[in-house]
């Protein structure tokens, strides 16, 4: 939120969405640690998201992660291999991928952190640039 407060984005005037719908988790005491899901569930929430963006006619997209990215495209890049660049699906709409926030909030060294945070805030301000 506050990323796209920087950049002079409105969250409210944003659709937000998930690739894959349900919260898969093991218990640990009284914390839930997410579960990665596999590639069987993020293939059967697909259709939910096509249904979503069909709807919702974005002109640019915004892949957070992985997941996002294989689940809107089948395709298993690096995500470092496609951050931070706008990408054509068709003649009407761009993808943009970076990272997943909840990536940031786990990385222990605090240095790599606070680079890959300034990282983040820039490909947020790259997406304001991109949408205004």
């Amino acid at each position: 939120d506050e990323a796209l407060a920087q950049a002079g984005l409105d969250r409210r005037a944003l659709y937000v969405t998930n690739a894959v719908k349900h919260f898969k988790y093991e218990p640990r005491g009284k914390r839930r640690i997410h579960q990665r899901p596999n590639m069987g569930e993020v293939q059967q929430c697909r259709w939910w998201l096509t249904q979503e963006i069909d709807m919702v006619k974005p002109k640019l997209i915004v892949a957070m992660g992985a997941i996002a990215l294989f689940s809107l495209t089948d395709r298993k890049d690096r995500l470092e291999d496609v951050r931070s660049r706008p990408i054509v699906i068709d003649v009407t709409r761009h993808l943009f991928v970076t990272v997943h926030p909840s990536y940031l909030l786990r990385i222990p060294d605090e240095i790599k952190r606070n680079e890959e945070l300034a990282r983040f805030r820039d490909d947020i301000s790259q997406i304001g640039r991109l949408v205004a």
